[in-house]
């Protein structure tokens, strides 16, 4: 009997009602690559800065462009998907996010590779949420969509974690190898995604008619609170990084490999806890998870602020390690709120505007607190800017601990 394979295979799975599991692999590459791409430069920061004649002002666009890129183009994928499939857009966003590594860590000019890094930014914006939208709705509501989620979480804990290694590492032999290896990464993933994506994946005619509009979606109290949770905690952890990395390598001498240690008490929890991540949510539910990072995250910034320790690693360590527990307890469960706050009429615009907040919360955050640490040095300023951001994500996860007012929409899903 002739057995299918590649897109018609992967179709043919979902017609069956069991989503292949090569497919969800393949969906989370969008979160994979997205987390491997802003860790890796980390560690590579103050290496890259000193080459290229940057100050940390101007390093700081090599993370945050990444950012802006993806909020530039995020509204066009969701057009791009409606009239193409997810197909096509997902697989030219690889090929294109493969070159651009390979320019961005050739280049001898700093302009150059902070364009690269918008452009692969933008390539993300095609990809990324294209994973989350159709786990939410192609997985049932329930246990097989928190499951769904948890291992498309786990890509992205995994993703940051492994960047920021292989940065350390890379690093000791050329910062340029850091911004090189995502390129490999890339191809792989194209050639895999180009066997499972079906041929039609996501095409709904050429057009959005019948999905939610944006002011429609800032009526949604829990996706609104998610993305807003989501920008917080992820802008005040990487900002934090930004600050660790720079006051470990410029001020304490660390080595790039030594430096990447040194971070894993943030990153490393998730990765080891996001397995179980959907036991937790089931049992605590996501509102109080949510709330419980956010206060730990909150907790971890104003620690900084506190004038018995210095800024050498045994003073920033405990810090660490709270905003590593933070990510532990809410960073699955924001997810989880907001693809089950979604209906599946909204999800093609309110996955892009969630993944807006995670990402514009990154590069506001990277942005205020390379100025503040370029304009006070060393000084509490720019940890009084995180831990205001910490306190804006614990009172906006403290909103949704109220009781929620009936909803009366039903998932078609």
């Amino acid at each position: 009997m002739a057995t299918l394979s590649g897109p018609r295979a992967a179709a043919a799975g979902l017609a069956s009602g069991r989503p292949p599991r090569a497919l969800l692999l393949v969906l989370c590459a969008s979160m994979l690559i997205d987390a491997l791409e802003v860790s890796v430069v980390l560690p590579a920061l103050p290496e890259a800065a000193r080459h290229l004649g940057l100050s940390l002002w101007g390093a700081q666009w090599v993370m945050s462009g990444f950012a802006l890129g993806f909020a530039a183009l995020l509204l066009l994928g969701p057009r791009l998907t409606a009239r193409y499939g997810a197909r096509r857009p997902y697989l030219w966003a690889l090929l294109v996010f493969a070159a651009a590594s390979v320019a961005g860590g050739t280049t001898g000019s700093a302009a150059v590779l902070v364009a690269t890094r918008v452009v692969k930014g933008a390539c993300a914006a095609l990809t990324a949420p294209t994973g989350l939208a159709i786990i939410a709705g192609v997985y049932p509501e329930g246990a097989p969509r928190r499951r769904a989620v948890t291992v498309y979480s786990l890509f992205g804990a995994a993703g940051f974690t492994s960047g920021i290694l292989l940065s350390g590492a890379l690093t000791s032999a050329s910062w340029r190898w850091t911004l090189l290896f995502p390129a490999p990464v890339a191809l792989v993933l194209l050639l895999v995604a180009a066997r499972q994506i079906p041929r039609e994946a996501g095409r709904t005619g050429g057009s959005l008619r019948g999905t939610a509009d944006f002011r429609g979606l800032l009526g949604n109290s829990a996706l609104v609170r998610s993305a807003v949770g989501a920008a917080c905690l992820n802008g005040g952890f990487l900002g934090l990084l930004l600050l660790t990395v720079f006051g470990l390598q410029d001020g304490r001498g660390w080595s790039p490999w030594a430096t990447a240690l040194g971070l894993l008490p943030a990153c490393a929890p998730l990765a080891l806890s996001a397995p179980f991540a959907g036991r937790l949510i089931a049992r605590a539910g996501p509102q109080r998870l949510i709330a419980a990072g956010a206060l730990t995250a909150a907790a971890a910034y104003a620690y900084q602020l506190m004038p018995w320790h210095g800024r050498d690693y045994p003073g920033v360590l405990p810090s660490l390690v709270l905003v590593g527990a933070a990510f532990v307890l809410s960073f699955t469960a924001l997810n989880v709120q907001a693809t089950s706050a979604m209906s599946a009429a909204e999800r093609p615009v309110a996955v892009p505007l969630y993944q807006t907040g995670v990402q514009a919360g990154a590069a506001l955050a990277l942005v205020l607190t390379a100025e503040l640490r370029t304009a006070a040095r060393a000084g509490w300023a720019p940890y009084a800017l995180l831990t205001g951001v910490g306190a804006a994500g614990l009172l906006v996860a403290l909103a949704g601990l109220r009781p929620a007012v009936p909803d009366d929409r039903e998932d078609p899903a």
